[in-house]
């Protein structure tokens, strides 16, 4: 077993390969790190069914949210019905550092966790809004689309963390209160994006489609309800394997998404766990926030109708 040993009671292989094709980093790396991030990811993960991407060298990432066949009985696990697919899905549920190095010997590079504990489906713990800069942007503006959210929970009493998404973006979470309604959270994160809109839609935009946003940071409300978003210190399949790294507000002029890396990461967190420092209570939803958002289209549904239109209005003129 080429680069073989025994961590966590897993047995690991083939440690010193590379990750995948521009990683600049081995499997060995990717597991040095899980095992140092260890209880700060799991936090994030714990109790919730996980997805995870994985990638072997020269082919094409794929994201696993079925545990396969030869998973050990150990890994923790949760049953979950698929509307869209109409079927059962057996999802890992990130819980213990054994699992992770599993997971990291699988070539398991990111893990992605529902908004959702497993014990309280689909009953939602945070609203993620995600700044998604346009092609030809930089990360300066999607921190200028981050401010603008931030701008618009507080006007309403409301707080959020912040994090790089180890790509090119950020994404903000608002931890709530138990027993929101999946929908009523759906609907405020869509009027928070809505709010934020309206004070500088020079800066950002909502609109879904992508011809539509004009070189603007798109506000996406949409990872609501049984979306997933990569993990707070989740690496990610991108060069250098980035982290997605909680900041401070204040931070945010200072880093760039490339600062964070499964190398670099332990030199700065050292014993620190900023995305639990750094994220407020839980709070309530105001109601006029959640009104406000039912009368907001759904992103995807008014893009479909919209498409439609389009194609039709193209046909029409030929």
């Amino acid at each position: 077993m080429a680069g073989g040993e025994l961590r966590h009671g897993v047995e690991l292989s083939n440690l010193d390969q590379p990750l995948f094709d521009g990683a600049e980093a081995t499997k060995r790396d990717l597991i040095d790190y899980l095992e140092f991030a260890g209880e700060r990811l799991l936090r994030v993960l714990r109790d919730r069914p996980l997805s995870v991407v994985r990638v072997r060298p020269g082919q094409e990432p794929f994201m696993q949210k079925n545990l396969p066949k030869y998973t050990p009985e150990w890994v923790p696990r949760t049953t979950v019905w698929a509307e869209s697919s109409r079927r059962e899905i057996t999802y890992a549920l990130g819980g213990d550092l054994r699992t992770l190095i599993w997971f990291g010997n699988q070539r398991a590079v990111e893990y992605h966790a529902t908004l959702f504990l497993a014990e309280s489906a689909p009953e939602p713990t945070h609203l993620v809004l995600d700044l998604d800069p346009s092609p030809g942007q930089s990360f300066a503006d999607a921190v200028a689309g981050a401010r603008l959210i931030r701008e618009a929970l507080k006007a309403d009493g409301l707080a959020g963390a912040v994090k790089t998404s180890g790509s090119k973006g950020l994404h903000v979470f608002v931890p709530l209160a138990a027993g929101v309604d999946v929908e009523d959270a759906a609907a405020a994160t869509r009027a928070v994006a809505a709010r934020a809109e309206r004070i500088d839609p020079a800066v950002g935009t909502t609109a879904f489609i992508r011809e539509d946003r004009h070189g603007k940071v798109f506000l996406d409300a949409t990872r609501a309800g049984g979306a997933t978003v990569a993990a707070a210190y989740s690496p990610r399949i991108r060069p250098g394997v980035t982290v997605s790294f909680p900041l401070r507000w204040s931070d945010l002029d200072d880093v760039t998404p490339a600062d964070f890396t499964v190398r670099t990461v332990h030199g700065l967190l050292g014993d620190s766990d900023p995305w639990q420092s750094e994220m407020p209570e839980p709070q309530q939803l105001p109601a006029d926030l959640v009104e406000e958002g039912h009368t907001v289209p759904v992103a995807r549904v008014q893009a479909m109708h919209e498409g439609k239109r389009r194609a039709r209005a193209r046909r029409d003129s030929n």
